[in-house]
């Protein structure tokens, strides 16, 4: 290599391996104070696009965790109420008991006073812990998303489906239920069966607030009892419920004014209806123009008009209007399930119907009597005692599940981070060996670029003479 004042490779050489030495000096410091290996996207852009998956990952099942305690705490306030349900169900199994025996000497009135309370707080519990048919905020499907799965949509989520979980009074099949004397009124002469898996079978309910009609659709896998609680389902609304008598008759129950018709074939035969027979009972049919009729209890009488070109359900809200104008309150009116523009005028109590136009009245049939209405509930409560134990199981199994859920997240957000962690955080023993031989390279550099540039200086002393 040639000498030459002009250029001094050997100080620019010492000068780029300094500069590659203060980097790699700065880079290792950088990383002992941060503690990450990869501080900027330079340092290993492929790593850091894996690394960051991985943070990603973990921040996603952190509050997936929160997510699923939070969905096992909202179990545990349902599963508080059932147990408490459970407990009134015990109590009610109880007072039928007592009420059903014939030796009872009490006054089953009493019994059935603090028998239909229960029932009125079955109702306000159910709608509390949301599973009500009343409540509209009930907690159906509850789906809680904890990640972890091979995308957002699958494997992410913990599914508990309470959309069949109703535990009121209706969906148990109480309502209606008593322990005094009313006797459920079974319909048909034969035995049920179950409703064929695609057929339909309508049943049409009356009360004094209006009719209704609702259809239930046979199933695969379906029983007589499955379908009775879907029955029951449905018919809580209007303060009725179904069972199956001794005979294994569809029967109905309810301490109010109702009646009910059933259009196909499975639970009961097609054309088969009933009124409230645990009721005193009058039907009143109306013919072509002004029906006159007079309803009297106690001293209150009532001197009803109805119009025959009126619908159905406008002549029900207007004699019942009419009713309770006169004073008589414990007398409602139902549609009759015997046909169009007649009317069955039910009550607890005796009263008495007189016409005194066009309107022809039927027989007069009074109140069953007996104790069969507790022999009835205990029925009901047995099936409800078993409804109840299938959704305590859905929710049981449901705060197992997430359990697990939290158990195998906290599992991945482990190995997650110890991933991520291998990928970003600095290796401190190698950084700490790295600073030093940084260090002396440093040193190195600038000494021998201190001799590079003094060499030039030598090339002077050819230059003398």
């Amino acid at each position: 290599m040639s000498i030459s004042f002009q250029t001094n490779v050997a100080s620019m050489v010492a000068a780029t391996n300094l500069s590659s030495n203060n980097m790699f000096q700065t880079q290792t410091i950088t990383r002992l104070t941060s503690g990450y290996r990869i501080n900027s996207s330079g340092d290993d852009a492929a790593g850091l696009a894996v690394a960051n998956q991985y943070r990603s990952s973990v921040a996603e099942l952190n509050q997936g965790v929160r997510n699923a305690n939070d969905g096992v705490s909202t179990l545990q306030i349902v599963d508080g109420g059932l147990s408490n349900i459970s407990v009134m169900l015990d109590r009610m199994k109880t007072l039928a008991t007592e009420s059903a025996s014939s030796t009872f000497t009490g006054n089953r009135a009493t019994l059935d006073t603090e028998y239909q309370t229960l029932l009125g707080e079955i109702n306000r519990q159910a709608s509390n812990i949301g599973l009500s048919n009343t409540n509209g905020g009930n907690a159906t499907q509850l789906n809680v998303f904890i990640g972890g799965g091979a995308s957002a949509l699958s494997g992410s989520q913990v599914s508990i489906n309470l959309t069949q979980g109703k535990v009121d009074a209706g969906a148990l099949g109480l309502s209606g239920t008593n322990v005094g004397s009313a006797a459920p009124v079974s319909i048909g002469t034969t035995g049920n069966t179950t409703i064929g898996v695609g057929n339909s079978e309508s049943f049409t309910v009356n009360t004094a607030a209006g009719s209704a009609t609702f259809s239930l659709v046979g199933q695969t896998g379906d029983t007589a009892t499955t379908q009775l609680a879907r029955l029951n389902s449905a018919l809580g609304a209007y303060n009725v419920s179904a069972s199956l008598d001794s005979s294994g008759q569809l029967a109905f129950s309810s301490s109010g004014a109702f009646s009910v018709s059933v259009a196909g074939a499975g639970l009961a035969a097609d054309g088969d209806a009933g009124n409230n027979a645990a009721l005193n009972n009058r039907t009143v049919t109306l013919h072509a123009g002004s029906n006159t009729f007079d309803v009297t209890q106690g001293t209150n009488v009532a001197h009803v008009t109805l119009a025959f070109a009126a619908t159905d359900a406008a002549n029900v809200a207007s004699l019942n209007s009419q009713l309770v104008a006169a004073g008589i309150t414990d007398v409602a009116a139902v549609q009759d399930t015997a046909g169009a523009s007649q009317f069955s005028l039910q009550s607890a109590s005796t009263f008495t119907v007189a016409t005194t136009a066009i309107a022809t009245l039927g027989t007069a049939n009074a109140a069953a009597g007996g104790g069969n209405g507790a022999i009835n509930a205990i029925a009901s409560i047995d099936a409800a005692v078993q409804n109840l134990g299938k959704v305590q199981g859905v929710v049981g199994a449901g705060e197992n599940k997430l359990q697990y859920a939290i158990n195998l997240a906290n599992s991945q957000i482990t190995n997650f981070s110890a991933a991520d962690s291998r990928i970003r955080d600095a290796d401190v023993a190698q950084e700490a060996a790295n600073l030093t031989k940084a260090q002396v390279l440093q040193q190195a550099s600038v000494a021998a670029m201190a001799q590079a540039n003094s060499a030039p200086q030598a090339i002077l002393s050819l230059l003398k003479g």
